[in-house]
């Protein structure tokens, strides 16, 4: 095992700070933004770091007092499901809010690098990885960072070009194609 809990606990640390420091960014995005759907998905994302965030701890916390990686993170999970269909019941909510200011827009463009990073941090992690629940983990970190690069991606499309959102996300088709 040698390594293996200083390893995992430096990973650790870092993706706390990251997760820290999305927290923050989303809860001022949320409180700034003047575009209901973007406050929404800004509130949304804030309180998903929230529970990355107390995963983490639990993690850490375990790891402190000698224990190994177990599965107890896993009781921390979202409660507004796919990200997808939450977008997607949101779009339809505020179906003719469809317009947002620069600073909205430029909080979406944030938002998304930031969660670019977030995934790459991760992939990195994983492949440094040797306990199998450390690797469960982390995957599962990879796939909640994409979705949330892939809402704030859907809802700039959406702000920006809303009749594309609708085209590409629900099913419906061009005359003559």
């Amino acid at each position: 095992m040698g390594n293996l809990p200083e390893s995992s606990l430096a990973m650790l640390d870092k993706a706390l700070e990251m997760e820290k420091k999305g927290k923050d960014f989303y809860e001022k995005a949320a409180g700034s933004c003047r575009n209901e759907i973007g406050r929404e998905v800004f509130q949304t994302l804030r309180k998903d770091e929230d529970i990355h965030i107390t995963r983490i701890v639990e993690i850490c916390n375990t790891l402190t007092k000698g224990s190994a990686w177990n599965a107890e993170w896993k009781a921390h999970d979202f409660s507004h499901g796919d990200l997808a269909g939450f977008f997607a019941d949101l779009a339809r909510k505020h179906h003719s809010q469809t317009t947002a200011d620069a600073g909205d827009l430029q909080a979406l463009e944030i938002g998304i690098d930031f969660e670019l990073g977030s995934v790459a941090f991760y992939e990195r992690a994983l492949a440094a990885a040797g306990d199998t629940i450390e690797r469960e983990f982390i995957g599962k970190m990879i796939v909640e960072e994409r979705s949330h690069h892939t809402i704030l991606e859907d809802a700039k499309l959406y702000l920006t070009d809303p009749s594309s959102w609708f085209r590409e996300h629900e099913r419906g088709g061009l005359d003559g194609a």
